[in-house]
């Protein structure tokens, strides 16, 4: 709570303000992009958990006091029962047509004799099944009776892509110029309704495939309304704070206080911890009024963390092991690394919810409805569905002070194998240990947990105070919040030639796993706390190009899409980009270590890109550098900083190595490159944004490197005239990428903070970027791609980049007594 409000102080925004941390999102458990639940809104209790890519995964917890019950974690959210059921939950079969029929096509009385029939739903993904659909447009009528739900709470439930129109009885429902990429339920006017009949009525639909993707699939749901007597308090959230493994939060439930603290133990000194897949939530009690009161707690979670859909069936079930009671999900059909994409959950191995049995846990197995109710009510609940479930958890913890109580709760997942690579199935690193269970891995986690609580308390603090000595509160803020961001946009594996492998997830960009130019700015807080987790982002790339398999002179881009990492899908590459960021993080590398052992045992691939880069790398042709969004850029002066960066770095590496004169070569080529780049990218009060082309500007983040590494490639004069061009270009929520629009990357705006020559004027790049983490109105896990007009999210969300924040603790950490 200090901590925050002394960030508001700083920055102007008065004490008035409530005293709580804000985010865009608050991480809650963060392992890898499966394995990951975030609260969306500033109030816990304000909302349902959802995974980083907005689906709900909902956890609950509830604490009773004297009979009362509160709610202090998640939101119901609203429960349908079909009554026209879509394809994930039943097949069904409508009427369609490709070509434009006339007349009046969406009413009732429609003659669609002439009209095919077929099995939805109709997409270009065979995965999907139904009907393939590759034309322009695609007319549909699906018939069906409505009994006496005209006087129901009725939805349309719908996914599609692209345009479309919907009808019910003729009468318009819905419309929309887009697409979705899941479900949604859309409201039933009710003068739509009211033309719904016994039987016969008729669902039509028109849509068009304007580009890329195509799909449809619609029914109808009614609204289930809640269980009675449930009788659940909304807690007063009184505080949130996050640090670096945790997310803590206080409530006030009548006559007692609650704190609950989420813990992902991500420490990156211990590999075989950073890879167990086990979060404590941890509930303290104490009473606030000096009496004594009778507490429960309870925690719930719901199946649908296991399945990609809610409508996948799943198969829980209870039992002991060890000193713990546990409960377990997953779905029926566990189809193992069968899907490959961006907007996608895990749908196979299994979730767990452990607690003390010493504690002598009531553990439960209900529908959602039931969940929280039975709970409130005093009693358990049981359910033969498959679909949905919760695993509940309640502990008596009797009679409660003003001393704190706490009940200690675990969550894990097994994912049975995390990732494919070159065709081989592998699995999560903890399993290198072939004798290692889930069950063991849990009850290592509850045995040892005072042990790592105490680890993470002082990384939390160490990573602190070094944030804040190397760029002050805001800064601290903003790199607590990306630290389990980054780390859990990654898979730590074993490849079948021994090498670690920490494969990122290209999150809400496309998906791709281990895209190089994501490994790139994700790397400062690798380098930071341990180079052999980059040295596991970069293994993958050398290996597709040394094993023949990837055969061009420049760094392959990605490595396919995650969780298969089978070689580089990516359609076009990035020669320059890929081939600049290799160079650079292996001498960045050789520097975090004090030598050049990896570099050697990869010369001749560096070699072969360096040579590359001397070629075609100073005065880049017309590609695509990372910022890839912006589209292709001829003489590009910031990749060309890249290119002698990277060449720079050779350099470097080869003197590490002893060979002088080939250090000699690079570095005199690099310096003259430098140079030239002067000359060449001088536009008056700033440097342009390619090469004689007047009147533009850009973020030139790629020189971060000669400070980093103390190339001294370019003189003082040269940083001083571009950061003084940059506080003069500020917008509210930050430095735009560039001349050509609004919008910026924000780990691009922390590595170009690093260039100013003073502590004022990086935090004055700093704070606008801390704005907009604290006040953009886009609540998903940080975005790296925002507007800095209006902190709106252009595009991206729960990226590894956000790891780019710790360039200045990298700085400072490689030149502890400043620049030389």
């Amino acid at each position: 709570m200090v901590k925050a409000l002394a960030l508001l102080t700083l920055l102007g925004l008065g004490s008035s303000v409530a005293a709580q941390q804000k985010a865009p999102a608050y991480p809650l458990i963060t392992h890898d992009p499966y394995f990951s639940i975030w609260s969306a809104t500033d109030e816990l209790n304000g909302s349902a958990t959802r995974h980083w890519t907005g689906t709900t995964q909902a956890l609950t917890g509830l604490v009773k006091v004297d009979g009362v019950t509160y709610r202090i974690l998640g939101k119901d959210e609203p429960s349908y029962q079909s009554l026209v059921p879509t394809s994930d939950e039943r097949p069904y079969s409508v009427k369609y047509t490709k070509q434009a029929p006339t007349g009046d096509w969406m009413q009732v009385a429609y003659d669609d004799k002439g009209w095919k029939t077929a099995a939805a739903p109709f997409g270009d993904e065979p995965s999907k099944g139904g009907t393939p659909w590759k034309s322009h447009d695609l007319w549909t009528r699906r018939t069906f009776d409505a009994g006496n739900a005209a006087n129901a709470d009725l939805f349309l439930k719908i996914s599609h892509d692209d345009n479309i129109t919907v009808y019910l009885n003729g009468e318009q429902i819905y419309s929309l110029k887009g697409w979705l990429n899941k479900y949604v339920y859309i409201p039933i006017p009710e003068a739509a309704k009211q033309k719904l009949k016994a039987k016969g009525n008729v669902l039509a639909i028109h849509i068009e495939n304007t580009a890329g993707g195509a799909f449809l699939d619609a029914g109808i749901a009614r609204l289930t309304p809640p269980p009675a007597g449930q009788n659940i308090e909304k807690a007063v959230q009184t505080g949130v704070n996050i640090n670096a493994t945790q997310t803590i939060y206080t409530f006030t439930c009548g006559k007692a206080d609650v704190t609950l603290t989420f813990t992902s133990p991500l420490l990156m000194d211990d590999l075989q911890l950073l890879s167990r897949p086990v979060s404590y939530i941890v509930y303290k009690v104490a009473t606030n009024d000096n009496a004594t009161h009778q507490v429960q707690v309870y925690f719930g979670a719901s199946s649908d963390i296991c399945v990609n859909v809610p409508s996948q069936p799943v198969a829980a079930s209870a039992y002991t092991n060890g000193s713990l009671s546990v409960l377990k999900a997953g779905s029926k059909e566990q189809p193992i690394l069968k899907k490959q994409g961006d907007d996608l959950r895990i749908d196979w191995g299994y979730l767990y919810v452990a607690a003390p049995s010493a504690a002598r846990p009531q553990q439960y197995i209900s529908t959602a409805a039931d969940a929280a109710a039975a709970f409130a009510n005093g009693r358990t609940a049981s359910t033969t569905l498959d679909k949905s479930l919760v695993l509940n958890t309640a502990v008596d913890l009797g009679a409660v002070t003003s001393t704190p109580k706490e009940q200690l709760f675990l969550l894990g997942y097994d994912d049975l194998y995390a990732l494919q690579y070159f065709h081989t199935n592998l699995k999560a690193w903890w399993k290198n240990d072939a004798t290692q269970t889930i069950d063991k891995q849990l009850n290592a986690a509850y045995t040892d947990y005072t042990t790592i609580l105490e680890k993470c308390k002082q990384f939390n603090e160490q990573l602190h105070n070094d944030a804040v000595r190397a760029g002050g509160e805001a800064y601290t803020a903003l790199c607590e919040l990306a630290y389990r961001q980054s780390i859990a946009a990654h898979k730590l594996a074993k490849s079948p030639q021994g090498d670690i492998l920490f494969l990122s997830k290209e999150n809400f960009s496309n998906g791709c796993i281990n895209t190089v130019d994501v490994t790139y700015p994700s790397a400062p807080l690798f380098l930071l706390y341990n180079p052999d987790l980059l040295k596991g982002m970069m293994n993958g790339i050398f290996y597709f190009s040394e094993s023949g398999k990837y055969t061009k002179p420049y760094a392959a881009h990605d490595l396919g899409t995650y969780p298969l990492a089978n070689g580089q899908v990516y359609g076009e590459g990035m020669p320059v980009e890929e081939s600049g960021n290799m160079l650079v993080l292996a001498g960045a590398i050789a520097r975090a270590e004090g030598n050049a052992n990896y570099a050697k045992k990869h010369w001749s691939t560096l070699t072969t890109w360096a040579e590359y880069l001397m070629k075609e790398g100073f005065d880049p042709a017309n590609q695509l550098c990372t910022d890839d969004f912006a589209g292709h850029l001829a003489r590009n002066t910031n990749l060309s900083l890249k290119a002698i960066a990277g060449i720079r770095s050779y350099a470097m590496l080869a003197r590490m190595l002893g060979d002088a004169t080939t250090a000699d070569k690079y570095e005199s080529a690099a310096r003259d490159m430098a140079n030239h780049w002067i000359q060449l990218a001088d536009d008056g009060d700033h440097f342009s944004l390619a090469f004689e082309s007047k009147n533009t500007w850009s973020q030139k983040y790629n020189m971060v490197w000669d400070k980093v590494l103390n190339f001294h490639l370019f003189p003082a004069s040269v940083y001083k005239k571009e950061t003084a061009f940059y506080l003069a270009h500020q917008q509210p929520y930050g430095l735009p990428l560039d001349s050509r629009k609004t919008y910026t990357k924000s780990d691009w705006i922390l590595w170009t903070a690093v260039l100013t020559d003073n502590a004022d004027d990086f935090r004055a790049l700093v704070a606008p970027v801390y704005k907009y983490a604290t006040e953009t109105t886009t609540r998903v896990p940080l975005c790296d791609w925002h507007e800095t007009t209006d902190g709106k999210m252009v595009g991206f969300q729960a990226r590894s980049v956000v790891g780019g924040y710790f360039m200045k603790m990298l700085q400072a950490k490689f030149n502890p007594e400043g620049d030389k």
